[in-house]
């Protein structure tokens, strides 16, 4: 149990002891750290259920927190917040206690579920860009937070790969290339091993086949064809999507490894492409879906809704499904094959209402079981004009592009500030590597996820404000102090009570680690954990300022020091590992 869940439970105690409700017991940092450590504000919601002054009822509840040991005082304030402070050898033995457990003090939950991430979307014959990043970076750290809390996490990609941008770069391929043996209808194999068709090729091809279709009327309907054909296992089409399936995904996992980022299942739209025959077949039965203009869809308007939600289409009027239709399947699959009791799925704020067609067609089809499932929405990656990031030319940034522009940013500071100038090549290169994905993943993690946010480079890798390699940097500090005394045979001894207020304010921020990891769970927000970890090394910071651990006399309380940084430290790099980011060995 957390310091603050057990100042909730035993402020709840003594409400309940009063009548009333426990959960106005709950307890907060207190926002006039002047006057108080923590504070409680259930007097004034009391107040209104029983129709007493909410002063009256903190004085009560004030009166008989007195007798607990672990407090120092206890008092009342304007019109009924309650204050608490605790003794200096409360807070040791809580910091003691965190130092020697195994997960800083956050107990794993008591009934896991099985979590679905779905994040990043990457499409296959498109190179990922920066409009992946936002899903890659906050789905990652998700995964990571309910993973660390004790869920069973499944991480999933799931790649686009069976729609219309499939039967768009078919039929462009077989305008191209009439006489590869893919296109010959007779043809009886085997096709060739090798791909005929790079990654390059792809995204060559996509964006122009895509273009043609928007011009040219016969050309977009032979790619629906071709889409439809593909999803019916036409051969030759199968085995070309199969090429450009292995290029895409090569290419992607190198993307996603420079991210160091994994997943457990690399799962696609096509995984479910058994099930879609059934699944429409379920649904016309049922009655849930219906003919209109030639297409099969399922109406998921409710009443209440305060704009329009179209129906939802399971099939077109040329017979081919669509990603919709796979999104429906997926559910299926999730619920009834990995028995997954909640789905996240992290993606663009744009497509909330397919979202919302997508989980009540699912729901309408009784095919999502007892699953949960909730849209992870996010704002956009801007550039310093407010729009979102392009390149100087107007085009989308890929992402091995930004990658390779962090890790040279990075490259560019490590030599502004004079740091590793005599490590290693290849060690001054990773170090580069590690601050550059540092900048990327928290300038975006430290922002509220439903808001757009600006891509700003210069500040983002900077090692000094509220920056990713600021926070690599603290960590590394901390760590060469302990090496450093460790050369020296110093060691780390038993927390002692905090003399001084740049130590007492260190210990009671560590204290606070289990409920920013909470917050990030329970609100989806990373950002929680992003500002939690900013606000510990700035108290570190001015801890170290004030204590100087390596010169101090006094050996009992060296010890007990260095068992702060090295709690420190711990909770440091445990918090950057949750955002997705590693902190070098050293710089």
């Amino acid at each position: 149990m957390s310091l603050i869940s057990h100042l909730s439970a035993l402020v709840g105690a003594t409400f309940a002891d009063l009548g009333l409700d426990p959960s106005l017991g709950a307890v907060v940092p207190s926002n006039r750290p002047e006057l108080a450590q923590f504070q409680c504000n259930g007097a004034m919601a009391a107040a209104k259920a029983v129709g007493r002054p909410p002063r009256e009822i903190a004085e009560d509840v004030a009166r008989a927190l007195d007798m607990a040991t672990d407090l120092k005082s206890v008092d009342v304030a304007g019109p009924g917040f309650i204050n608490l402070t605790l003794t200096d050898e409360a807070l040791a033995a809580w910091a003691q206690s965190m130092a020697d457990a195994d997960r800083l003090g956050v107990d794993p939950v008591e009934e896991p579920l099985t979590v679905v991430v779905d994040y990043a979307g990457p499409n296959v014959a498109k190179a990922m860009h920066v409009g992946h990043l936002r899903a890659t970076i906050i789905g990652d750290s998700l995964a990571r937070l309910f993973d660390f809390v004790g869920h069973k996490v499944i991480r999933d990609p799931h790649f686009g790969d069976w729609g219309l941008q499939m039967g768009l770069v078919i039929a462009e391929l077989e305008r191209r290339h009439p006489d590869w043996p893919y296109f010959d209808p007779d043809f009886t194999g085997p096709y060739p091993e090798e791909s005929p068709v790079t990654l390059d090729d792809l995204q060559e091809i996509y964006p122009v086949a895509s273009a043609r279709a928007k011009e040219d009327a016969e050309f977009a309907e032979a790619a629906r064809r071709a889409t439809v054909e593909l999803q019916r296992k036409r051969p030759g089409y199968l085995a070309l999507w199969q090429h450009m399936r292995a290029v895409s995904m090569e290419d992607q996992r190198a993307n996603f490894s420079d991210l160091g980022v994994d997943f457990d299942i690399w799962h696609g739209e096509s995984d479910v492409a058994d099930m879609l025959e059934p699944l429409v077949e379920r649904l016309r039965e049922s009655g849930v879906a219906e003919e209109s203009e030639g297409a099969l869809i399922v109406r998921v308007d409710e009443p209440g809704d305060k704009k329009e939600i179209p129906p939802l289409i399971l099939v077109n009027r040329a017979g081919g499904y669509l990603y919709s239709t796979t999104d429906v399947a997926t559910i299926w699959y999730r619920s009834e094959q990995l028995g997954a009791d909640l789905a996240l799925y992290v993606v663009d704020a744009r497509q909330a209402d397919h979202f919302t067609q997508v989980f009540r067609a699912a729901r309408r089809a009784s095919v999502a079981g007892n699953m949960q499932m909730e849209h992870i929405a996010f704002g956009t990656m801007n550039g310093p004009d407010g729009k979102p990031f392009k390149t100087r030319e107007g085009g989308v940034v890929s992402l091995r592009d930004l990658i390779e522009m962090v890790e040279k940013a990075a490259m560019a500071r490590l030599d502004e500030a004079q740091i590793a100038t005599d490590y290693p090549p290849e060690e001054r290169q990773r170090i580069a590597h590690q601050v550059g994905i540092a900048a990327l993943k928290f300038g975006d993690l430290h922002a509220n996820r439903t808001s757009d946010y600006v891509f700003d480079l210069d500040r983002f890798s900077s090692f000094e404000g509220k920056t990713g390699p600021y926070l690599q940097y603290a960590a590394v500090r901390i760590r060469s102090l302990l090496r450093k005394a460790q050369e020296r045979d110093l060691a780390e001894g038993a927390v002692l009570p905090p003399q001084v207020e740049a130590e007492r304010n260190l210990v009671l921020e560590l204290l606070q680690f289990p409920e920013a990891v909470w917050r990030a769970v329970d609100t989806r927000c990373p950002h929680h954990l992003a500002e939690y970890a900013y606000g510990l090394a700035g108290v570190f910071n001015r801890f170290y300022d004030a204590c100087h651990v390596l010169s101090e006399p006094d050996a009992d309380r060296q010890a007990s020091w260095l068992t702060l940084c090295r709690l420190t430290l711990d909770t440091l790099v445990r918090s950057l590992y949750l955002l997705g980011i590693e902190v070098p060995e050293r710089m």
